[in-house]
Order: structure tokens, then sequence, then C-alpha cells
């Protein structure tokens, strides 16, 4: 029988500072060894400061799909912006609030990562609250932001401070119910019911393809509502709607999170350009399984797109892949890096080297999270190329052919399309 961290990791993988590498502990560490671990976020790379502002969202034409005493859809987003110089002033956003902190300790995707151990409340972002908006460049184009299933929208902090410090409004959406835990404002938090929808749904293959499609349903559902909203005036303050240039907008995710960016982008014209970090196309619980590909695999995008896999992920490996690749008009680049895993493209990167290192952890943890690849190269990648596909396709800035083929500066990085 699957135990409960179990069961929602089979579930959640079928949708699937620079960094310091594991090694011996700075003095503060070994004072802090008996204490709960704490960690340390990369700073942004862009040459603007980041500002942040959460909004809770309520969708009043739709009842919550995974609560059925819920009359409607409730959603927590943040929101991370180019900042005025005096944002050092405004406090550090934590990566995660209380309530999402405990959540996230009790049930998370992080393989032979010990509960009760870390201290997950106390990382700070990049991102200053409430910092004004820094105008000077002119409307910014707008990208999203969807976790992996199962996750929080803060495992994606890093490369969503590092977009928004280069000049980009970027909007993180949690999943209500999906997410391990979304805390509201008062303090309110609603944990995930996957795991025990995956309970109901196990072993039956057809009920959980079923689940699959329900879940990202369900969040591409979410995307459109936030674009929805991101008109709504009263739902920008400081001056950010004005920041919001909505005719240039991007999404992207991890795992799951990448699934819905290109689902939703299949739905919905008014997302331009959309990257997939290592998620499948179908409704299925491996990569290699070319059973029930989801639309957006079927019927191809007519815009650009980029995928960006695990090592060993490719067109000839993920079916779901391939198809979306021969089925597709737009302009489209597949990349993959050498020795990474599947949560290299989240903050688990810059994290678990950490964990690792102050908890004594074998270097085997590191790399069922992360792979074998060097953190800190694995970063500068994942931030290099997202910005260069953004910037190709949101901002018509040349990128130096960095998405037309190897680089000398990025060895690891494989081309596959």
């Amino acid at each position: 029988m699957l135990t409960r961290r179990a069961a929602v990791q089979t579930a959640v993988a079928a949708l699937a500072l620079s960094a310091v590498p594991v090694g011996a502990a700075s003095a503060a560490e070994r004072r802090r060894e008996n204490g709960p671990v704490r960690l340390r976020l990369p700073a942004p790379t862009g040459p603007y400061a980041v500002g942040t502002v959460s909004w809770r969202l309520v969708d009043d034409s739709r009842p919550d799909p995974w609560v059925d005493t819920q009359p409607y859809r409730e959603l927590m987003v943040s929101v991370r912006y180019p900042a005025a110089r005096d944002a050092e002033a405004y406090p550090r956003a934590p990566q995660m609030l209380p309530g999402e902190a405990a959540g996230f300790d009790a049930l998370n995707n992080l393989t032979d990562v010990p509960s009760g151990k870390v201290d997950w409340a106390a990382t700070r972002t990049h991102a200053h609250e409430g910092a004004p908006v820094d105008r000077s460049g002119g409307p910014c184009p707008v990208v999203l932001y969807s976790p992996g299933a199962g996750d929080p929208r803060s495992l994606g902090s890093t490369l969503a401070d590092d977009l928004a410090s280069r000049g980009y409004v970027v909007v993180m959406v949690d999943h209500t119910y999906d997410a391990t835990a979304v805390q509201f404002p008062g303090g309110r938090v609603e944990t995930t019911c996957l795991v025990e929808e995956f309970g109901k749904a196990y072993p039956d293959e057809a009920k959980i393809s079923a689940l699959l499609k329900k879940t990202v349903d369900v969040r591409v559902a979410d995307t459109r509502f936030v674009l929805d909203e991101l008109s709504r005036e009263a739902l920008a303050p400081h001056g950010l709607r004005d920041a919001m240039d909505l005719d240039r907008i991007g999404m992207f995710g991890q795992s799951g999170g990448g699934f819905t960016a290109l689902q939703a982008m299949h739905d919905d014209p008014r997302i331009n350009a959309g990257a997939d970090f290592d998620g499948l196309l179908g409704y299925v619980q491996n990569d290699s399984d070319a059973a029930n590909p989801a639309s957006v695999a079927t019927d191809g995008l007519d815009r650009p797109f980029l995928l960006i896999g695990s090592d060993g992920n490719d067109l000839s490996t993920v079916p779901s892949w391939a198809l979306l690749s021969r089925n597709s008009t737009g302009w489209h680049c597949g990349l993959s890096l050498r020795g990474a895993a599947h949560a290299t493209y989240t903050d688990a990167e810059v994290m678990i080297p950490q964990i690792a290192r102050q908890l004594s952890l074998p270097r085997e943890t590191v790399v069922k999270n992360i792979g074998t690849i060097t953190p800190a190269r694995a970063l500068a990648a994942d931030r290099a190329y997202l910005a260069a596909f953004f910037d190709r396709w949101l901002r018509s800035r040349d990128d130096h052919g960095l998405l037309d083929g190897p680089s000398a500066r990025y060895p690891e990085v494989r081309f596959f399309s």
C-alpha cells in the first residue's frame, strides 16, 4: 500500500546565491545543526529590483470542481514585477506563508527529504512586498507560471523573480486543492485533495486517466480566468495595471504546469508563446506511454513553444512531445540538460543541495531529486533559455542565436528539435 507521501508522488509524477554543492557545512550551518534547516534562494540576474503583490481571486461563474460544497472557485496568485529603485525599503516576501509551509512540510514531492527538518516558512525570496512599479521601460510583457501538480506556486520563485528582474510581469498561480496547501487572507488554509482522488482512482487506469484530464482541465480554466482578471483595474495597485502589456502574454510551467501552459495556449489565443519544463502532454502515468494524448498534442500549436526536458527526454522518448512537434505549424524548439532530473526546473535545484548538506543526506538523495548536473550550471541554463525564448517572442529581441543551436556557453544543453 502506498504511504501518503508516496501516493502523492505517484500521482504528481503522472502529470508530471548561486546553488551550493553538497559538501562540508559552514560554521553558521554547524551552529544550526540541531535546529531546523534554513534555506536561501539565489538573487535575480536582471537590472531591475523585483516587487510583488498577492491577490485572492474569486470566479463566481463556476463552482469549485474539487469541493462540492464550494459554490465558487477561489485562487491565490502572486505577481512579480520590475520595481523602482527604492524597493529595498520594502520587506522581502517569504517563499511560503506559514500555512503553506506546514502543508508543504507534511506532504511534498521531494524524494527522501524528511518532514519536520526544514523551516520552509523562513525562506525569503528576492521580491519586495508592495514595492512601487518601475515604469521607466513602458508596459511589460506578462508571463503566467503554473507549478507542477501538487506543488505550490512558490516553487517557481527563482525563475519568476529572475524574469521580473529582466522586465517582465510574472503571474504565479496556485491551483487550489491541487497544491499541497494554499493560504488565503486571514490565515485560512486549503490543502490538496489529489492524494484522496488518486486513492479513489487507483489502480483503474481509465479512472486515473480521467483524473489526470480533470486536473489539467481545471488548471486551464484557472489560467483563463486569471487572464480575464488581469484587465480589471481594481486588481492592480501601485500602477501595476498600466505596467502590463496584455497584448504580449506568455506562459511557462514545470511538469503538470508545463502541460497546463501548452494546453492553455492551445485553448486560449491570448497566450502568444509557451514553455514546458519536463511536462508530458498526455493523460498517462509514464512519459513513454503514447496513449491518451491531449488535444494540444493532437492538434498542434500555431504559435511558438519551447520544450525543455530532463536528461533523456526528447521526441524519441516522450511520444506526446513528438506528436505535438509533428502537428504544429508554429516555431518550436526542444532542449534537454545533461544530468538533469524532473525537479531541476524548480526551486528544488537550489534547495536540495542545502538541505542535503545540513542534514547529512546521502548523495543519492540529491541525485534522485535534481540529477547529477551541477546546480549552478542548471540554474544558469534554465534562466538563460527561458529569458531568451520570451525575449524573442514577446519582445522581438535578439537572443544572439541561443535558441538556434548548441552554445559554448552552455555545453550541458542538448538540442533535439
